[in-house]
């Protein structure tokens, strides 16, 4: 009985060592850290079913043949309870971490990290960052544990610009945004980029109020309305930029446009409606009316939970994921992160690199305009009628930016 335990043990490490097992069957635990109260709630819990629905989907059939398990925490949109929930997360074994609202909090992850797996050889943890577009995070603040899959502050600004300097219409512009990194960023890029792209569009206001605490922005608008803007630039995510497009709808600007990130989440394209067709931009990595499974999936996720999926970067993680998994023959941060370095892969919206020197996710970028759904794009958002359309595609070298990280890889 012992030789034939001996013999059976042997044999499993025979075949563990040849890859032949590997991981195929693992439960592997995420931890998902982002907001579930709060004025932004309604985001974090939207993103929450998109992890847990497209996990779902991904079980059944993925290349490593491994079961994720999400592990959702309330972060509560803050650093520091974003510390605590991190914690958590590693004392219930999970090994890989998610997060993408405010990269207040992405900072804290990778400070967090960059300790613990210094100190804990064996209990490496890998952060993937869906959402959190502060450039420093790839430059500055890089980390070979991070691996961002949205185009960064930076690259969606250069797009932006690069769609807005042949637009004759626009002279003068107004730049509002949230008062921490990402929104400073975008103003700043901006500032820059139009500046460098067309120098006789002015800047003609410039705001930056509280993160997630303003429920009017009619004083706001007001400043607009009379610094004679035609279009405004801005980054706001969530309540931030639902209430302004709101505002503006109320206050009758009808004749200014609006630049922006992130139309398509939650709550916002209701507050747009048939008020605001053709007068709202967006740039992005994709959009609703994508075509093929990711369409499929979107359409199947709204009939089950009357929500829009919108945070599509979901689909790229769990597809990056499992094939790093698979060519890796592990699912341990340790020997995936340098499969993940340099990676090419076909997400939803086409080939797509992470990028060795700064793991910053290179992709195609769409500016998509508000109008009526129809004809090629028939799925609408949030039941109003209306959708994102595409008006213009930027391959992945026109806003590909330069980085300045300097990566500190662990010592083999």
């Amino acid at each position: 009985m012992k030789f034939a335990l001996k013999f059976a043990t042997a044999a499993v490490l025979a075949a563990c060592a040849t890859g032949a097992l590997a991981q195929k069957g693992e439960t592997v635990k995420v931890a998902w850290l982002d907001p579930l109260s709060g004025l932004m709630a309604a985001v974090g819990t939207n993103q929450l079913k998109t992890y847990q629905f497209l996990t779902e989907e991904f079980n059944k059939k993925n290349a490593a043949g491994v079961k994720f398990e999400i592990i959702g925490i309330d972060n509560k949109l803050s650093p520091q309870e974003t510390t605590s929930a991190l914690r958590s997360a590693m004392d219930q074994g999970a090994r890989y971490v998610l997060q993408g609202n405010g990269s207040g909090a992405a900072l804290a992850i990778i400070d967090a990290l960059e300790k613990n797996n210094a100190r804990n050889p064996g209990k490496e943890v890998l952060y993937v960052n869906y959402a959190a577009v502060d450039p420093d995070l790839t430059n500055s603040k890089c980390s070979y544990w991070h691996f961002r899959l949205d185009a960064d502050t930076s690259m969606k600004m250069e797009a932006l610009t690069t769609f807005m300097k042949d637009q004759p219409d626009i002279k003068k512009v107004y730049i509002i945004g949230q008062n921490y990194s990402h929104g400073v960023q975008v103003a700043k890029y901006a500032k820059e980029n139009l500046a460098r792209k067309r120098p006789d569009i002015q800047i003609v206001g410039e705001d930056l109020h509280p993160l997630a605490q303003v429920r009017d922005f009619a004083p706001y608008i007001a400043k607009i309305k009379a610094s004679g803007a035609d279009s405004v630039i801005t980054g706001n995510w969530g309540s931030d930029l639902a209430l302004l497009i709101k505002a503006a709808n109320d206050a009758g600007l009808n004749n200014v446009k609006f630049f922006v990130y992130y139309g398509s989440v939650s709550g916002t394209p209701t507050a747009m409606g048939a008020a605001s067709a053709g007068k709202v931009y967006q740039v992005a990595y994709g959009h609703t009316n994508m075509g093929g499974e990711i369409q499929r999936l979107g359409t199947e996720f709204t009939k089950r939970f009357k929500e829009d999926l919108y945070t599509q970067s979901a689909y790229t993680a769990l597809t990056m994921l499992s094939e790093a998994f698979a060519k890796a023959k592990s699912t341990d941060p340790v020997k995936v992160a340098p499969v993940l370095e340099g990676m090419r892969f076909k997400s939803f919206n086409g080939d797509v690199e992470m990028r060795k020197t700064d793991h910053q996710l290179q992709q195609g970028l769409y500016i998509t305009k508000w109008d009526k759904a129809g004809g090629k794009y028939p799925v609408d958002e949030e039941g109003t009628g209306y959708t994102f359309v595409p008006v213009k595609y930027f391959e992945p070298y026109v806003a590909s930016t330069p980085t300045t990280c300097e990566m500190k890889r662990p010592s083999s």
